[in-house]
C-alpha cells in the first residue's frame, strides 16, 4: 500500500481492476474526472474541495455513476458538498440528510454514504425525493 498527493490521476485508467481509492487530502474539486473503473467498490474523497456549486456537484455524481458502476461505499466527509457541524457551524442534520437523499439518488447502488450505513427508508426517501433536494435551507 503506498500513500500519495495526486498531482494527476492520469495513470489509473492502468488500473482498471481497482477495487478500493482513497483520495483523501488532495485538494481535488468538482471537475474530478475519473477513467471507467468498473470494479472499483470503495472510493474516499474526504477533505478535498468538492461543493455544490452551479450543479457541478451533480455532474460529479453522474460522472461517478457513469464510470464507477460497482460503487457501493462512498465518503465526501469534510467537503462543502457534505454539509455537516464540522465543515461550517451553520450547518445541521437536516442539511446532511437532504445531502445524503440527493447522493442516494444519483448513485444507487451506495450501501455506505460517509460513514454511515444507507437505510432502508433513506433508499426510499432517496428515490421519491431525492433529485428535489437541495442542501440550502430558506432564509
Amino acid at each position: 500500500v503506498a500513500f500519495v498527493v495526486c498531482r494527476s490521476l492520469e495513470g489509473l485508467k492502468t488500473f482498471t481492476y481497482l477495487e478500493e481509492l482513497i483520495l483523501d487530502n488532495n485538494l481535488l474539486g468538482n471537475d474530478l474526472l475519473l477513467p471507467r473503473l468498473p470494479h472499483l467498490h470503495t472510493l474516499t474523497l474526504n477533505k478535498n474541495q468538492i461543493s455544490f456549486q452551479r450543479n457541478t456537484c451533480k455532474i460529479l455524481l453522474d460522472h461517478l455513476a457513469e464510470v464507477v458502476p460497482s460503487l457501493q461505499y462512498l465518503s465526501l466527509l469534510g467537503n462543502v458538498a457534505c454539509p455537516n457541524e464540522l465543515v461550517c457551524e451553520e450547518k445541521d442534520e437536516d442539511d446532511y440528510q437532504r445531502y445524503r437523499y440527493f447522493v442516494l439518488h444519483k448513485l444507487t447502488n451506495l450501501k455506505f454514504l460517509d460513514a454511515r450505513k444507507v437505510t432502508r427508508r433513506e433508499r426510499e426517501e432517496a428515490l421519491v425525493r431525492g433529485a428535489f433536494m437541495k442542501v440550502v435551507k430558506p432564509k
